[in-house]
C-alpha cells in the first residue's frame, strides 16, 4: 500500500520548503495550502507536482518573492491587477478576499489579474467562497504556453484555459473545474516520461493526424492537443477557449499579443452575491432542487448512480483527511532533494 501523510504535515511541508526558499510566512502558506488542497480533492498534477517546479522558479527568479501586486484600475465591482509575477495562489486568495466584501456591497465583483504566475489547481479555491453562500466563477491562461490547437488546425495557439464555477446548495456545493481541450498538458507529460499513451485520440501530430501520442504537442515539428469535442465537436472546446482568453487576458490587457516573460498567468475571478439578486433563500431552492432532480435521475446501464460535478473530489477529500492523503508515486521523490537542500525534515507516511 502506498504510504499516507497527514494533510496538516503536508502543508507545514510545502510551507517549509517554500519559507526556505524565500517567500514570506503568508505566501508560503497561501502556496502550500492551495498545493495540498489539489492533492485532498485528487488534482495529482496540480498539487504538491508543482511544487518542485515552483522552488525552481524561485531559485531562479522567474517567481517574485517580495511585494504586492500593482493595482491598474479600482471600481466598486471592477479590479484589476498586475501581479508581478508574485506566487498565483496568494494572489488568488487576495483577490477572493476583495471580491467576496464587495461583492456582499454590489452584489458582484471582479477581479482580473495580469502576470501572476502560475495558480495551481483551480479547484482548490471553490470552496472557501461556497462556504460563506456565495457564487464564484474562476478561469486562467498562460499566454506563453500555445499547445491547444483551434478547432480544424494542427499547431498550438492557446493553453487548456481551465474555467472553474462553484455555487452552494442546501447540502453540497456544485463544484466544476474544466479544462477547454481535451486533456491537460500536465497529464500529457506525465504520460509521455511514463512511456505511457494517451486513452484516446486526444492530440494531433505535427502533420494534423489524430493520434494518442502524449509528447505531439512538445515535440519538433509539434503537434498539439484538441479542444473539448475533439475532431467532431471541437468547435465548442474552440469557441470555449477563446473565451477564457478574453477574460483571462483581454480583461486584464496583457496577453499572447505582448513578449512572453516566462511562466505566467492570466486570471478572471468573479464573485457573485445571490442575495442581493433574487435573494438567498430562492437561489437555493432552485440550485438545491435540480442538484437534487440530477442524482435522482434513473443511471444508464452500468452506471452506479449520477453525480453532480465535484461530487467524487468532495468524497475523496473527506476520506484524504480522515485516513492520510496519497501523493501520487513520483511527487515525494521529486521534493526530498530540496528537503535535503533546505534541511526540511520529510514528513512520516503512515
Amino acid at each position: 500500500m502506498p504510504p499516507r501523510y497527514s494533510a496538516p504535515g503536508l502543508i507545514e511541508f510545502a510551507r517549509s520548503l517554500l519559507t526556505a526558499a524565500g517567500l514570506d510566512a503568508a505566501k508560503a502558506g497561501a502556496v502550500a495550502e492551495i498545493l495540498v488542497e489539489g492533492d485532498l480533492l485528487g488534482h495529482t498534477t496540480h498539487g504538491l507536482a508543482l511544487l518542485a517546479p515552483y522552488l525552481g522558479e524561485l531559485e531562479k527568479g522567474g517567481m517574485e518573492k517580495l511585494g504586492e501586486p500593482r493595482v491598474i484600475a479600482d471600481f466598486p465591482a471592477a479590479i484589476t491587477w498586475d501581479g508581478r509575477r508574485l506566487p498565483g495562489p496568494w494572489l488568488v486568495l487576495r483577490a477572493l478576499e476583495l471580491a467576496v466584501t464587495r461583492a456582499r456591497q454590489a452584489g458582484t465583483c471582479t477581479v482580473a489579474i495580469r502576470r501572476s504566475h502560475h495558480i495551481a489547481c483551480l479547484a482548490a479555491y471553490l470552496q472557501r467562497v461556497t462556504d460563506q453562500g456565495l457564487m464564484v466563477l474562476l478561469s486562467s491562461s498562460d499566454p506563453t504556453v500555445a499547445t491547444v490547437a483551434p478547432h480544424g488546425g494542427r499547431r498550438g495557439v492557446m493553453t487548456p484555459n481551465p474555467l472553474a464555477a462553484a455555487w452552494p446548495t442546501d447540502a453540497e456545493p456544485v463544484m466544476l473545474d474544466v479544462s477547454m481541450s481535451i486533456t491537460t498538458n500536465g497529464l500529457m507529460k506525465r504520460l509521455q516520461a511514463e512511456k505511457r499513451l494517451a486513452p484516446g485520440e486526444w492530440l494531433v501530430d505535427a502533420g494534423g493526424r489524430p493520434t494518442n501520442d502524449p509528447g505531439a504537442p512538445f515535440s519538433e515539428p509539434a503537434g498539439a492537443l484538441l479542444p473539448i469535442g475533439g475532431l467532431d465537436h471541437g468547435h465548442k472546446g474552440y469557441a470555449l477557449g477563446l473565451m477564457v482568453e478574453a477574460l483571462t487576458n483581454g480583461l486584464p490587457g496583457f496577453g499572447r499579443a505582448d513578449p512572453p516573460e516566462g511562466w505566467t498567468a492570466g486570471v478572471f475571478i468573479q464573485v457573485l452575491d445571490p442575495a442581493l439578486f433574487g435573494g438567498k433563500e430562492e437561489f437555493l431552492r432552485e440550485t438545491s432542487h435540480l442538484a437534487n432532480t440530477c442524482r435522482a435521475s434513473l443511471p444508464r446501464p452500468g452506471v452506479a448512480g449520477v453525480r453532480l460535478p465535484g461530487e467524487a473530489g468532495l468524497r475523496r477529500r473527506a476520506a484524504q483527511l480522515a485516513h492520510g492523503v496519497v501523493l501520487y508515486e513520483g511527487i515525494m521523490p521529486m521534493l526530498t532533494p530540496w528537503a535535503k537542500r533546505f534541511g526540511v525534515a520529510v514528513p512520516p507516511g503512515q
